[in-house]
């Protein structure tokens, strides 16, 4: 809960623009930084994690996130802000993020979609009670002191929740129903197959549309569907229930319907409420509608992709396959922002998401998982001739291995 304070951030740019008279959009640039440095920091958490350990390695990011946050309470430039609030938090919000996610996975594999939907629900979680925590911070105390307290809080809650976790050994993936094990791919051996960049194309876009959404939802509110501030700002709230609801909901289902499915369906869906954003003209109940569809596919998403790189990838080397897959966040975050100054405003940048949303819908329905794995009989058969064998060389004196205790 923690680590989702962070998608509060929308609630930050205004007062941060009037306070210090930078631009909107610059200040709106943080927190695709934030989100690109999170989704880097996946890249070495796996081998950060074999290292230290994870309470020590989750604890030290936990402690890393609030220094960053009570840092930006004394920023005075863009630059600064950029910097800490963008590169040092969100490199060690990803870290913890990546590495509690796939130890949890490895903990119940047999119910991934079930167990990403709790952990990255909660993620969600954090972001919907601080819409009001840091909201109140900001109208009593001014955007600067809110930073402060919000970074001492986030403190305390990471590192108190390192202290609860205990981390999951995972020497090979488990057996399928019809007795196969999947092969457990390397980083370089996913990169070799096509699956792998086919999906993080569809994760890229399903990223590029919710954090697009999060970050500039209040100002979509004001300039496009004409609310005050004030009401655009429940738009932040909303976000954070329906992205969590997607959590909780679609990462469950994926384990009964299959997760493919679930992400096509929410890929759809994703394209008709960026198409009502572009084309409609936006009323205060179908602006809320449009958004709250995009918040629950968005968090639906980023739910069941863990589970879906397990699948295709295995479990033994989760937590680094899907940290190059999760680049597809970071892309996806600096992609809408620069798409946004580009095209010059939010309409020609929903059209692009729409147009992303078309074909990763196509590919989600058309990709199928590596055909690899090994079958488990032939493999303990294997591995029982090689035991039974006598031992060669001076050691084999007196010595015989059972075939029943596996020689031990």
């Amino acid at each position: 809960m923690g680590l989702g304070t962070i998608y509060t951030w929308s609630l930050f740019n205004q007062p941060l623009a009037d306070k210090f008279g930078w631009e909107l959009g610059s200040t709106a640039m943080t927190f695709s930084i934030t989100s690109f440095a999170l989704a880097f920091a996946t890249l070495f958490s796996g081998k950060l994690q074999d290292k230290f350990g994870i309470r020590r390695l989750i604890a030290a990011s936990g402690i890393l996130l609030g220094v960053g946050l009570m840092l930006s309470s004394q920023v005075t430039s863009i630059g600064m802000l950029y910097v800490v609030a963008g590169l040092v938090v969100g490199y060690a919000d990803g870290t913890a993020y990546m590495t509690s996610l796939s130890n949890l996975i490895k903990w119940f594999p047999k119910h991934k979609g079930l167990m990403s939907g709790v952990s990255v629900g909660a993620y969600g979680t954090g972001s919907l009670i601080f819409k009001y925590i840091n909201g109140a911070m900001i109208e009593s105390r001014g955007v600067s002191q809110a930073f402060l307290i919000w970074g001492i809080i986030v403190l305390t809650m990471v590192v108190l929740g390192s202290l609860l976790v205990r981390e999951a050994s995972m020497n090979a993936s488990p057996v399928s129903a019809s007795g196969v094990r999947a092969k457990d791919y390397t980083v370089k051996e996913m990169l070799k197959t096509k699956q792998a960049y086919l999906l993080f194309v569809v994760f890229f876009t399903a990223c590029m549309s919710g954090l697009y959404l999060i970050g500039s939802v209040k100002d979509i509110g004001v300039r496009l569907a004409g609310l005050d501030v004030t009401t655009a700002a429940n738009a932040v709230a909303m976000i954070a229930i329906f992205n969590t609801a997607g959590r909780l909901i679609l990462g469950p289902l994926s384990d009964k319907v299959g997760r493919l499915r679930v992400v096509s369906g929410a890929l759809l869906v994703t394209f008709a409420a960026v198409m009502v954003l572009s084309f409609a003209t936006l009323t205060y109940p179908l602006f809320f509608a449009s958004v709250a569809a995009i918040a629950f596919c968005f968090g639906g998403n980023i739910t069941v992709f863990p589970a879906i790189v397990s699948d295709f990838f295995g479990l033994k080397n989760q937590g680094k396959n899907y940290g190059v897959i999760y680049q597809g966040f970071g892309l996806g975050a600096l992609s809408a922002s620069f798409i946004a100054a580009l095209l010059g405003g939010f309409k020609p940048t929903f059209l692009v998401i729409g147009a992303l949303c078309a074909i990763s819908f196509l590919i989600a329905m058309l990709v199928k998982a590596p055909k690899s794995g090994t079958p488990v009989l032939a493999e303990a058969a294997s591995e029982t001739e090689a035991q039974i064998k006598e031992p060669q060389g001076k050691e084999a004196k007196g010595m015989r291995l059972n075939p029943q205790t596996k020689g031990i």
